[in-house]
């Protein structure tokens, strides 16, 4: 079988990392096309065998890019299409259909209540949505959460599969030697209690609670926040009058997979923490809190459906945090309290293991390909 994947950029974020570390267990023949902005992890599929291609798309209404993605899929003997992040689940998906390709799969990484990749849901944006989405054959939902969500918007529920985001378990697993090298790296005093925060530096994702929530905390704790956005200057502002301004790290965009750059990697990054907290209030699956469980970390989380949608007792460190600065962090100080000093991987980090939603995939794209054949019996939904 010969795959494309269509994604609307490929910079450091949750879906593009996602897709990298999926093609690296997916046994299929796989090229990519990014619509713009082919940053690092670009670099880090083509370090991978990855064929990348990069369709030089100017904006969201260049309409000429259409035809040339036509044409590269039709030259390219694509068996099936798949699509990453909105922009390229509208275009990807017509192109494929004016191509001759009917297999077409898009997953839906960003769908939340109220916004969908930081845009807001208008009647626009749904509409485009659901146009598009009645050109391809299975839309892939990150969490039943998201398969829910994509139900209310009017996607006819027999075209819903769920495959949820994977985890390389042996990517992030503890090493206390990994852990002393990169707090040594950082700065960080030997007996800091570190507070880390992963995802882009936007409102949305609420990282100003924890700078505020630090200013609560003894001399002892600091934050690390690892990722970019345009928030960055406002949470430095917000750190300086919070008087924390000296205990705040901002490591900028790291990769979850190594790919050559400098700096520390994701897990690299986990291991130098004491405890994770995800303060965003919407999220469509929670990869960074699944990542840290997989470092063995505790967890304190506003939302996680990746969590939400398994048994309580799968995440027995992990605890749901509902308010602002204060809550977070008596959260903190709580988990700092009650932790046992182990990194033992809990069974929700499990769960989420890569070459279980690989399988999973796998189920979705010989569904799709075969029409006859549904994933459920073939075990996808299992």
């Amino acid at each position: 079988m010969r795959a494309l994947h269509v994604i609307t950029g490929l910079g450091v974020g949750g879906a593009e990392q996602q897709l990298r570390l999926l093609l690296r267990h997916l046994p299929v023949d796989c090229d990519v096309v990014t619509l713009t902005n082919p940053g690092a992890v670009a670099d880090g599929l083509a370090a991978d065998g990855v064929r990348v291609v990069h369709l030089g798309m100017a904006g969201n209404r260049d309409l000429a890019a259409l035809p040339r993605l036509v044409r590269f899929i039709r030259a390219g003997g694509y068996d099936l299409v798949h699509t990453h992040l909105y922009r390229a689940c509208v275009y990807g998906r017509l192109a494929a259909r004016l191509a001759g390709v009917r297999a077409i799969v898009a997953t839906e990484h960003s769908l939340g209540d109220s916004q969908m990749e930081g845009r807001r849901l208008s009647a626009g944006v749904r509409g485009l949505y659901l146009a598009s989405e009645r050109l391809g054959r299975r839309t892939v939902a990150v969490s039943p959460t998201v398969a829910e969500r994509l139900r209310r918007w009017g996607v006819p529920a027999p075209r819903i599969e769920v495959v949820p985001n994977g985890v390389d378990l042996a990517r992030f697993r503890f090493d206390p030697a990994r852990r002393h090298r990169t707090r040594r790296r950082l700065g960080l005093p030997e007996d800091a209690h570190v507070v880390g925060g992963i995802g882009r530096l936007t409102a949305g994702k609420r990282f100003g609670v924890l700078v505020r929530a630090l200013a609560q905390l003894p001399p002892d704790h600091w934050l690390v926040l690892v990722g970019g956005g345009p928030e960055e200057n406002v949470l430095r502002r917000t750190a300086h009058e919070a008087g924390v301004a000296d205990r705040v790290l901002f490591t900028g965009e790291r990769p979850y997979v190594p790919d050559g750059s400098p700096g520390p990697d994701l897990p690299s990054l986990l291991s130098a923490m004491d405890v994770l907290a995800s303060p965003s209030p919407e999220e469509a699956f929670g990869l960074a809190v699944v990542e840290a469980l997989a470092a063995g970390l505790p967890v304190l989380y506003a939302s996680c459906p990746a969590l939400e949608d398994l048994p309580p007792h799968a995440a027995s460190g992990a605890r749901r945090v509902r308010g602002g600065a204060a809550e977070f962090a008596a959260a903190v100080a709580a988990a700092r309290a009650r932790d046992p000093g182990t990194r033992a991987v809990p069974d929700a980090a499990r769960h989420y293991c890569i070459t279980r939603s690989a399988a999973r995939l796998m189920d979705v794209y010989t569904a799709t390909v075969s029409p006859s054949l549904s994933p459920s019996l073939l075990g996808a939904s299992s």
